[in-house]
């Protein structure tokens, strides 16, 4: 499956060049005028076969949460600051990679029995320990991801590293080798979603497509149960969205509220093809389509995502049957875009 590929390949934000590379092996020979931009966004076009005047733009991005490096301590312990959103919490004892050598290393916090009363992990008190022993460890700037690798876990479960986007990344590769479809579809793998839209944002500028569709990989907190009882007066979690339920769909998040008329064409075409699916119900976060529904003026976007546990972590978790409902759905939006088209004019 490309997708461990995908997911074990490294590219924090600003240096996706290794996730670039495998994405244009694999689509080389299903589309045409494959470009990278002056910003790194991969941006390729498979004409439609019966409207191809009428283009749709569909965005995942190659980058990841990581770290980058910021000083290096005379005994050769590394500071670092986040490169997109990390919980400082989960980081204390992380095995690591550090810039273009891959170097292994652990992220150090002072040892429990020496801080018991230490209750708040703040980032600027961790170090990245490589076992060097001066300043040569490593140069500012360098990128550090998570040292985690992808895995099967259960005939449905996978687990690895950067499902959010690299699940994406991999669900718009499966649409490119599965077309091409009545529609245009420009393919835009962006580059720096997770520090601000920023590939999505040129990318939608230059390319000012009909349509948009969005493959993101969004927050599932199903675990613990989300139908446990709790105690009267208690707030019952709410889990955003589940495994297994199928595609979600973005009611609002941060950047964006999605169009009633996107939604509803989303909807009946799921429902039309017996295509499983669910909403997101936490307004937090965002996705490229934030930048992409302001571009130009206005651009119909519809957020397709499928729902990973642990996102942001060295370890997502995900089903593989969502993965399915993903592509599936994308896929009966392209080849039903007329409907979509007829309704808006």
């Amino acid at each position: 499956m490309l997708l461990e590929e995908l997911s074990n390949a490294i590219g924090v934000s600003g240096e996706e060049g290794e996730v670039r590379d495998i994405v244009m092996e694999a689509i080389g020979e299903h589309v045409t005028d494959m470009t990278v931009d002056n910003i790194g966004n991969v941006i390729a076009i498979q004409k439609g076969t019966e409207n191809p005047d009428y283009t749709v733009m569909i965005a995942a991005h190659m980058d990841e949460v990581g770290m980058m490096v910021t000083n290096v301590d005379g005994n050769g312990l590394i500071q670092f600051t986040n490169v997109g959103g990390i919980d400082a919490r989960i980081l204390p004892g992380l095995r690591v990679k550090v810039g273009e050598k891959r170097t292994p290393g652990v992220i150090l916090w002072k040892p429990i029995h020496l801080g018991r009363s230490m209750n708040v992990v703040e980032m600027d008190s961790l170090r990245i320990d490589t076992g060097a022993t001066d300043k040569g460890a490593a140069q500012l700037g360098d990128r550090i991801a998570f040292d985690s690798f992808y895995a099967q876990l259960s005939d449905k479960i996978v687990r690895g590293k950067a499902f959010d986007d690299r699940v994406g990344c991999s669900i718009l590769i499966d649409i490119l080798q599965n077309g091409p479809y009545p529609v245009t579809v420009i393919a835009a793998f962006t580059v720096q979603e997770e520090v601000g839209l920023r590939g999505a944002q040129i990318a939608a500028q230059r390319l000012n497509p009909d349509a948009a569709i969005v493959l993101e990989g969004t927050t599932a907190h199903d675990l613990p149960n989300p139908n446990l009882e709790v105690d009267a007066g208690d707030i019952a979690p709410n889990p955003g969205c589940k495994l297994g339920e199928g595609a979600v769909l973005t009611l609002m998040d941060a950047r964006m509220i999605s169009d009633p008329r996107v939604l509803k064409f989303v909807r009946e075409t799921a429902e039309a093809n017996n295509i499983p699916y669910q909403y997101k119900t936490i307004r937090g976060g965002g996705t490229d389509g934030g930048a992409i529904h302001v571009a130009h003026t206005g651009i119909p976007t519809m957020i397709l995502s499928t729902p990973c546990r642990y996102i942001h972590s060295p370890t997502a978790l995900m089903n593989t049957d969502d993965y399915d409902n993903v592509l599936k759905l994308s896929q009966a939006l392209l080849n039903n875009m007329s409907d979509f088209n007829d309704s808006d004019s």
